[in-house]
């Protein structure tokens, strides 16, 4: 019963954040980071993972994360290099 609530918690939960961000425009790397981290990402994300993740440089992987942070769809932690997605 457990498991199926969570599960339910996250389904509402990706919805409700695809329905409050649908006017935002996503290039596909974004649209595919942002579905991994509403998926419970583990870990802290960087834009060196980001990068890894969705085989881009690092220019590119900074230039999507910059693009989020400024579309309030993630959020740099203070004093770190980790980003979070905000829900």
């Amino acid at each position: 019963m457990d498991h199926t609530e969570e599960t339910l918690a996250a389904v509402l939960n990706r919805t409700q954040f695809w329905e409050k961000n649908r006017e935002v425009s996503l290039n596909s790397r974004q649209q595919y980071m942002v579905s991994k981290l509403l998926d419970e990402f583990h870990g802290k994300l960087t834009s060196t993972k980001w990068a890894k993740m969705t085989k881009s440089s690092p220019d590119t992987a900074l230039r999507d994360i910059q693009d989020l942070i400024e579309k309030d769809i993630l959020e740099k932690e203070t004093g770190g290099d980790e980003i979070q997605l905000i829900v």
